[in-house]
């Protein structure tokens, strides 16, 4: 099962809750990886930046075999392995192979996408996911985004904010998808993740819910 996160605005918790998603995974359904397309997943977690190769130099590399990818993956939990980003941009020619050797696994992988517009690979995994989740909040600009991206999610994680006026069924009529998991905002969660702690310190209940998403 390969899951991707991803959304149309900064700043709604996409990494969260891939991380999130992949601690429950691996909590439940050991192993799983995760990918981290964004660049984020390392600060979020509280772990060294890897050094070295990552997604970004093995799709460079064009030459690269398929089986060289697992040797860049950094176990970080007990049943939990990271597959940073690497550094300079990524190439899309080799998107399709990258999702396939993935997928080929056997393994539940999370994906970190981030912001699809003007990331072609992220773009790729939101579009051929077995699982691909749009992560938002219910605000009209993110939803007004949302019902023009050039993806259509298979379901919806909303990370819902005291105040807000849009309904689940809102978030569900103008996205096209059903809302899979409704994460409400927690400062115990915010905490952790401005703390470098979300390997340790995130509520277990979010891990659990989003890993059965992603499991």
């Amino acid at each position: 099962m390969l899951v991707a996160c991803w959304a149309v605005k900064g700043g709604v918790g996409t990494t969260v809750v891939s991380v999130a998603a992949a601690l429950g995974a691996a909590d439940v359904a050991r192993p799983t990886l995760l990918v981290d397309l964004a660049g984020d997943v390392p600060a979020c977690l509280g772990i060294a930046e890897p050094q070295g190769p990552g997604v970004a130099e093995w799709l460079a590399a064009g030459t690269a075999p398929p089986d060289a990818l697992a040797r860049l993956e950094v176990s970080v939990a007990a049943g939990l392995s990271v597959l940073h980003r690497g550094a300079g941009p990524l190439d899309a020619r080799r998107a399709s192979v990258l999702l396939q050797v993935l997928a080929s696994s056997g393994r539940p992988i999370v994906v970190d996408a981030g912001r699809i517009d003007d990331a072609p690979v992220a773009r790729r995994f939101a579009a051929e996911a077995d699982r691909s989740l749009l992560v938002t909040r219910a605000c009209v600009l993110a939803l007004r985004r949302a019902a023009v991206a050039p993806v259509r999610p298979s379901g919806v994680v909303l990370v819902r904010e005291p105040g807000r006026a849009l309904s689940v069924r809102d978030v569900e009529a103008t996205v096209g998808a059903p809302v899979v998991a409704d994460v409400a905002v927690d400062p115990a969660m915010a905490r952790a993740v401005d703390a470098g702690l979300a390997l340790t310190r995130l509520p277990r209940q979010l891990s659990l819910a989003l890993g059965a998403v992603a499991a």
